[in-house]
């Protein structure tokens, strides 16, 4: 396994379709406030913008926790536990020079070391063309996070990857990955089958030497295909 990345849940053979999934939200799932305050995400936060000053803040999803439940004969049913927070207190917590104190602190305190870490809930794809390719694309040198590596489609719509809806087949759910290089925040990563082949849709990665260049939620999304979907990629 990559140390990049951990594998925090794995569904079931061939994935869970959206109907045996169901998310709870609720404030107890929020992250805690940081021991002495919350000012320590506003001194990050400004200083980040300092240097980079086009990143703006933006509501997320928290994941608390994800527990698959049996449910007899229909299969088992996937709770997400979620929280909100923001983009801001994701730089302010996971990505801070002190994020692994604060995950320390938070296995002392809560028994949680993610406890008071932001953990915005990311999403992938494992998009699949018709002839057997791989999706990929190439992260903007100006993000946060993992500028100028490559990644799966996700996160938000991408004008480079605007296939037709009806080209895509419903997602199902191959399990949520742990991004160490971020302090463990995870991604959610799905399976979707494309009908367009892969010269009709954007290019992808032609030789997996190139390992190295993928992000470490894409290589969550690759791990997770390979085992749940079976895939050889």
């Amino acid at each position: 396994m990559d140390p990049e990345v951990s594998l925090l849940l794995q569904c079931p053979p061939r994935g869970l379709p959206k109907e045996q999934v169901r998310a709870e939200l609720g404030p107890a799932y929020d992250r805690r406030p940081l021991p002495g305050g919350d000012k320590a995400i506003t001194a990050v936060w400004e200083s980040r913008l300092q240097a980079q000053p086009w990143l703006f803040d933006a509501p997320k999803f928290r994941l608390h926790s994800a527990t698959l439940v049996p449910t007899g004969s229909s299969g088992p049913q996937l709770l997400l536990r979620l929280g909100l927070t923001s983009y801001r207190d994701f730089l302010g917590t996971n990505w801070a020079s002190s994020a692994a104190w604060l995950r320390q602190q938070g296995a002392t305190d809560w028994g949680d070391k993610q406890a008071y870490l932001a953990d915005p809930l990311g999403v992938g794809a494992a998009l699949v063309t018709a002839d057997d390719f791989l999706v990929f694309l190439r992260r903007s040198g100006q993000v946060a996070e993992a500028p100028g590596l490559v990644d799966v489609p996700g996160g938000h719509p991408e004008p480079q990857v605007n296939l037709p809806l009806l080209t895509l087949s419903q997602p199902l759910l191959l399990g949520i990955a742990s991004n160490e290089t971020s302090a463990g925040r995870a991604s959610a990563e799905f399976y979707v089958q494309c009908s367009l082949t892969s010269e009709q849709s954007v290019p992808r990665l032609q030789e997996m030497e190139m390992w190295t260049e993928l992000c470490p939620s894409a290589k969550g999304a690759i791990f997770l295909y390979n085992r749940v979907q079976g895939g050889s990629t």
